[in-house]
């Protein structure tokens, strides 16, 4: 599975990165992906709580 962020939905909440700082980064006020695994739960609710629903896991 790979995991990314649609550029054009993130509004740089930083949601994602309060959930899952080891996984996620604001740069440029978006999200940027730093790593593919992590706690499927802390993944699974950062996907979960994205309002823009940015984060995609394919």
């Amino acid at each position: 599975m790979k995991l990314k962020i649609d550029k054009d939905k993130c509004t740089g909440c930083g949601l994602c990165n309060t959930i899952c700082p080891e996984i996620f980064a604001i740069e440029n006020q978006k999200a940027k992906v730093l790593k593919q695994k992590t706690d499927n739960n802390s993944l699974k609710e950062a996907i979960d709580i994205c309002p823009s629903q940015a984060i995609i896991l394919t």
